[in-house]
Formats: structure tokens, sequence, C-alpha cells
């Protein structure tokens, strides 16, 4: 399968905190391990200053870090977190899309460890994430959504 024919692929079929996060698979290069994407915050996001509540925006900088040890595996996995760090450095204003890259730093057979970057439309980084993961086989009964 080809990098386009996977972005169409899971583009297609997503699951549902995708869906709830506004996300949008933009990119993705398999031999790199690395991806791009977008996502649409809602107002239900907000905190009472009126931006995007930082659990949010773990969510959303954990399912980069996630989709791109994924797309690097060549394989049908799910990738559970066993540990994250996030640092913020800005505010994620409502009303505007947000942009994240993921990469696999290293792909193990039992481990994995991965970064992302959350930025605006203007290439300013608001927050940024490093985690690891256990790469483990799919689920029979994962639960994926056709979009």
């Amino acid at each position: 399968m080809t990098d386009a024919e996977l972005l169409d692929r899971m583009n297609t079929r997503v699951p549902a905190t995708s869906i709830l996060l506004g996300t949008r698979i933009l990119e993705v290069d398999r031999a790199a391990g690395r991806v791009r994407m977008s996502f649409e915050p809602r107002p239900e996001f907000c905190n009472p200053m009126g931006n995007v509540q930082g659990g949010f925006i773990v969510a959303m900088l954990d399912d980069c870090a996630a989709v791109a040890a994924v797309v690097m595996s060549r394989q049908r996995i799910v990738v559970p977190t066993i540990e994250l760090k996030t640092s913020f450095f800005g505010p994620v204003p409502l009303g505007r899309t947000v942009y994240g890259e993921g990469r696999v730093l290293k792909l193990g057979r039992r481990i994995a460890f991965m970064e992302a970057e959350l930025t605006d439309a203007y290439g300013k980084l608001l927050a940024k994430l490093s985690t690891s993961c256990v790469p483990t086989p799919m689920p029979d009964n994962a639960m994926l959504l056709d979009n």
C-alpha cells in the first residue's frame, strides 16, 4: 500500500476520538514514521478562559504520536500509552485549526518512543509531547467508524 492509499484509508475508518477532536490526517510518511494532522477544536473543549483545555491538547498530541507509530509499523496495531509528558508553550484558541506532527523516535517490538508537536497555522509551537507505548496487535473488535 502506498502512503497515499494509507492516508485515504486512515481518513475513512477512524476511531470515535478522532471524530470528536475534528481530526484529519494530512500526510503520512511510512519510511520516516511521520504524520501531519489537523484538528478543529470545539467550544466544549474550552476552559473558563476560552482556550482549549490541556487534556484535549494532550489527546491531540497523543493521537499524532500514535498514528505515527501505527504508520511506521506497517501492521494493524494499537499503541497503548505507558507514559507521556506534555509541555505547553501557548494557548490553543477556539475557532482556529491547529496542526500536529507526530514522529517515531524508535519503534521496537516491545516498546516504541514517539514525540509530537502542535502548532498554529503560522507554525507557532503551542505544545509538545514525548511518549512511549507498547505496540500491540489490533483487536478484532476495534472500534473504527466509517467517516
